[in-house]
């Protein structure tokens, strides 16, 4: 959420900011500014009111004190007008709370304002690559996609699986869930090594939880919802992680708290009719192992820098070629002030796929959900920097290691550092 200070004061600032999103939300600014006006006028309305009616009943308090007949006029006017006043002031507190309501409703539906360094650009074809490791695998063979590779091997079937839910869902098998599990425990065991503290939150979050990290209201069609309860399938372990403080005060002391989360994620994939229609790329569920950190605002780019390092190390462990992308403002994600796309290259699309997104979201999240910490002199409190990034996404992961893994006797040799985890160096055949 932005604040609210900052939008009144640099009107024109956050519109030209948001602006560079490819929207045009100078209507909605102007609206706030109207209604943040209205509710501060009507506050000191209010204020005026609560003070006069207290000023009357104290009058009368004075007369009575006098000797004077509670029944005289004066006496009565006075009443009558404390009565008044008192009802003029509930009626004005109410409209106070009306446009609280309405100014939150609008502000929850804005993005966040992208920062000064952020490249603009319209879309994801205007984003800068910062810098690429790695160098695709040269094969002297036509290069099979991830599916048919997973499907001969006996990894994986998408047939059984769309009979028992729907299309974009797979049942893994044998080896294929074995080489699953193995990415999902080295990434935990990378990141436990790095310093961060695991998670295993909840799958199922209630609304303000998605409002807080700002997949609602905005993304609601995005997500799967259950119909008799206020609790939706989380779209990533982004979400219950970054809500984990909500509501609460952290100590300086506390801070950076860096959390990993192993977790199912489910997506809707309501706006990618026709994308990636395909493979491990674009499921119904997939698993992710998610990086979250909580850090003062001053500390925030650096450990932005630190998140991106922690992911690009997984793939450098696993000896996969990627590049690194600094997304312009028209790519941003929605509660992102800054973000870098991990990309992995897929040789039978010859092209870099996004495997991680490592977001600073400033304050924007932390206004959502109430997130604040203890100044050091302890005299206040400011809203921390939340950040989060793909530490991987398991199935993208799954998919490059085949392709760039590749054999010509339809076989996958296995990464070095997966191959104690499977207890063999290569997968060449169905099992179980």
């Amino acid at each position: 959420m932005l604040d609210l200070k900052v939008l009144r004061e640099h009107p024109d600032e956050v519109i030209m900011g948001l602006d560079s999103r490819n929207g045009d939300f100078g209507p909605a600014i102007r609206q706030l500014i109207g209604l943040d006006g209205l509710r501060r006028q009507v506050r000191s309305d209010y204020e005026q009111a609560q003070a006069h009616g207290n000023q009357t009943g104290k009058l009368v308090g004075e007369k009575l004190r006098t000797g004077i007949n509670p029944s005289d006029p004066e006496v009565l006017a006075l009443k009558q007008a404390g009565v008044e006043l008192r009802a003029q002031a509930a009626a004005l507190q109410e409209r106070e709370r009306e446009l609280d309501t309405a100014i939150q409703q609008l502000l929850l539906t804005l993005p966040n304002l992208p920062k000064p360094v952020v490249p603009i650009g319209k879309d994801e074809t205007q984003n800068l690559e910062a810098r690429r490791w790695g160098i695709p695998p040269i094969f002297d063979f036509a290069p099979l996609a991830h599916w048919d590779i997973g499907e001969r091997l006996g990894l994986f079937n998408f047939a059984r699986a769309t009979r028992l839910a729907q299309a974009r869902f797979v049942a893994l098998v044998g080896d294929g869930a074995a080489l699953e599990w193995a990415l999902i425990n080295f990434m935990r065991d990378r990141h436990r090594a790095r310093g961060y503290i695991e998670i295993l939150p909840p799958y199922l979050v209630n609304s303000d939880a998605l409002t807080g990290t700002g997949q609602l209201p905005k993304f609601a069609e995005d997500s799967f919802r259950c119909r008799d309860d206020d609790l939706w399938l989380i779209p990533t372990a982004e979400v219950p992680v970054t809500n984990l403080y909500r509501d609460e005060i952290l100590s300086t002391a506390e801070l950076p708290i860096n959390h990993y989360a192993f977790t199912p994620c489910f997506r809707r994939e309501a706006g990618s009719y026709g994308k990636d229609t395909r493979g491990l790329i674009r499921l119904h569920q997939f698993h992710k192992v998610e990086m979250v950190k909580f850090c003062r605002p001053q500390d925030s780019e650096m450990e932005h820098q630190k998140l991106v390092a922690d992911a690009e190390d997984l793939l450098q462990q696993l000896e996969l070629p990627y590049r690194v992308l600094e997304l312009c403002t028209g790519d941003l994600g929605f509660a992102a002030a800054r973000c870098y796309d991990l990309e992995v290259w897929f040789p039978s699309q010859e092209r870099y796929r996004e495997i991680s997104s490592c977001s600073n979201c400033g304050d924007f999240q932390a206004r959502r959900a109430n997130l604040r910490f203890k100044t050091p002199d302890k005299k206040g409190t400011e809203y921390l920097h939340t950040l989060n990034g793909s530490g991987l996404a398991v199935g993208r992961t799954y998919a490059a290691i085949l392709e760039n893994y590749q054999n010509a006797d339809g076989s996958v040799t296995l990464p070095t550092v997966l191959r104690p985890y499977l207890s063999k160096d290569r997968l060449s055949g169905p099992v179980g």
